[in-house]
């Protein structure tokens, strides 16, 4: 899961998904725009079958700052 996630996160930046470490924030690390962001969330809905909710999940989704972050979240949210 943590490999198909970097080679997402490597498709909006200048890193090879193998070089995307878990402590690299989205924004200052991977230049992530919050385009960039809002694209991303859509392409990790399609790949990992998940959606994410107004809300609660919003909240979270908005504590995400760096790769690890987020994969914890999914970690959490898939089955």
């Amino acid at each position: 899961m943590e490999e198909k996630f970097k080679e997402l996160v490597s498709n909006y930046c200048t890193l090879a998904a193998e070089d995307i470490k878990d402590d690299m924030s989205f924004r200052e690390d991977l230049g992530f725009s919050s385009l960039d962001l809002m694209t991303f969330l859509g392409d990790l809905e399609d790949e990992f079958d998940i959606e994410f909710e107004l809300g609660d999940d919003e909240q979270k989704l908005s504590n995400m700052r760096t790769v690890g972050d987020a994969i914890e979240f999914l970690k959490d949210n898939i089955g």
